[in-house]
């Protein structure tokens, strides 16, 4: 069984308590920028066993009517559909998810903030798309000026010439789907025009990681900037906390290097002419340390996502071909600091031992493919793929057997089905490969459990290997990434290819 590393409930009742002390400073008035993700934060659910991927959610939601949020989207990313890999959507549908979601945790949306508009058709049809649902959208410029001519930004052809958000709440939580979304930009506007109506608003930042009161060396730090490697963030000491408060604190450098301006920006938006702040540190309001309950078993985690993200920084280079090293040299560093290497992963070399034994017979699709998924008792099980199966497929079929206690030798998918599946890929869609990938293979396991008791038992069992972790010695083809998604199994793969196909449709 999976150890708890992280405390939900002590963890919702500090940050609570810390970001009402924070509104209350500021008159009741708070514009909170939402650092990293606002729900499905799956990177902090690895890093801190325990933690739930909506914990922030409950936060807005026991907060009720004391916060609403305003959602930015950059233009640019709807126009050329920037695409959130975890979920395989665009960032304009991941807002509308995103919306949809926080309705149904019955936290307020009230507005839809388009950053740095030029004019994108697409970023229009999102517009009409919206408010044909009756979500008001405005539309901020690229603010002239920033951030040489400060005189200029912030002025009313600055941050005054974009549109101001009616809001009624005393937090108003600033987010995005994903960096880069405009949401400083969209707080400092805030601040402006509620500085020109007379109202002391005031601004504070939220972000998981990293860590500021944990060491800057500590593997759930350093798991940061392996996620972060093709940003390339870095962590470092907050040399103006240290500086103010003799403290040693844990920042990054996009927030330290930004800091001065934004101090610059305040000092002429405040009347006084002063920043409440003096340092990035004295900005944020996260009190994600509180919630770690068993150091140790987070540091366990951290060490095997900084792996799991060597793997996919890999392959990403691999099937992408990108000039772009640094991310890969960035992570093998990582490894090196943490003593590291690809093969501390336990699945990695039975997924590699299972390859080998498929290549020992004769394989008729693609190349010899192994995959290996630990399950929360501690079993390994394995898979190898056939001129039925895909090996993830066949990996997990064996997994449900085993949780299912069904004897390893009976078949879970009946042939006439498996068959009907092969001649409808090949014989009727004229497809290359008639093999079932993982995603198929759940079809089918559901057709047959309506007439086979072990069928229906194995495909019970699916529930309980989310969260289980897999290695597969080639990369994945999207059927498969589609069923693991699914499922939600942690997958990483060797970035070796499935077949000697240049284009893999399944």
């Amino acid at each position: 069984m999976n150890e708890i590393g992280f405390d939900n409930e002590l963890y919702l009742k500090h940050q609570a308590e810390g970001l009402m002390q924070r509104a209350k400073a500021f008159d009741n008035k708070l514009y909170l920028e939402f650092g990293g993700k606002l729900m499905y934060d799956y990177h902090a659910a690895r890093v801190l066993p325990g933690y739930d991927p909506n914990v922030k959610l409950r936060l807005l939601r026991a907060l009720g009517d004391k916060a609403e949020i305003i959602l930015c989207v950059y233009a640019e990313d709807i126009e050329r559909k920037k695409m959130r890999a975890d979920f395989g959507i665009s960032y304009d549908d991941d807002a509308l998810k995103l919306i949809d979601s926080l309705r149904s945790w019955e936290i307020h949306v009230c507005a839809v903030v388009i950053t740095r508009f030029e004019g994108q058709p697409a970023a229009l049809q999102f517009r009409n798309k919206l408010e044909a649902r009756g979500i008001p959208v405005k539309l901020h410029r690229a603010v002239p000026g920033y951030p040489s001519n400060l005189d200029l930004v912030v002025s009313k052809d600055g941050y005054g010439a974009n549109d101001y958000v009616e809001t009624t709440r005393p937090i108003v939580v600033v987010t995005g789907p994903g960096p880069g979304s405009g949401k400083l930009a969209t707080c400092l506007t805030m601040l402006y025009h509620d500085r020109m109506r007379g109202k002391a608003a005031g601004y504070a930042k939220f972000e998981t990681f990293p860590v500021w009161d944990l060491p800057l060396k500590h593997p759930v730090n350093l798991a940061y900037e392996a996620a972060t490697a093709d940003l390339g963030d870095i962590n470092m000491i907050d040399p103006f906390h240290l500086e103010a408060y003799q403290q040693i604190s844990v920042n990054y450098n996009r927030d330290v290097d930004a800091f001065p301006l934004l101090r610059e920006i305040w000092t002429r938006l405040d009347a006084s002419g002063t920043c409440p702040y003096k340092s990035p540190t004295d900005m944020g309001v996260n009190c994600i340390a509180k919630g770690i309950v068993n150091e140790e078993v987070c540091i366990a985690a951290a060490r095997q996502e900084v792996i799991r993200r060597y793997f996919r920084y890999l392959s990403d280079a691999v099937a992408k071909g990108s000039s772009d090293k640094r991310p890969v040299e960035i992570m093998q560093s990582l490894m090196q600091q943490m003593g590291l290497t690809p093969e501390d992963r336990p699945t990695v070399l039975p997924a590699r031992q299972a390859a080998h034994e498929a290549s020992e017979r004769h394989t008729l699709e693609g190349v010899s493919c192994g995959v290996a998924m630990s399950l929360p008792d501690g079993t390994i099980v394995m898979g190898k793929n056939s001129e039925q199966l895909h090996a993830a497929a066949a990996t997990v079929l064996n997994a449900a057997k085993h949780l299912a206690k069904i004897d390893h030798s009976l078949h879970l998918l009946a042939p006439e089905t498996v068959h009907s599946v092969m001649h409808m890929k090949r014989g009727i869609l004229k497809g290359k490969y008639g093999s079932l990938n993982l995603d198929e293979t759940l079809v089918a396991l559901a057709i047959c459990a309506a007439n086979d008791a072990n069928a229906k038992a194995a495909l019970e069992q699916l529930v309980h290997l989310r969260d289980c972790e897999m290695h597969l010695s080639h990369m994945l083809t999207p059927g498969d990434e589609a069923g693991l998604r699914r499922l939600g199994i942690r997958a990483t793969n060797d970035p070796l290819f499935a077949t000697a196909e240049l284009f893999v449709d399944s």
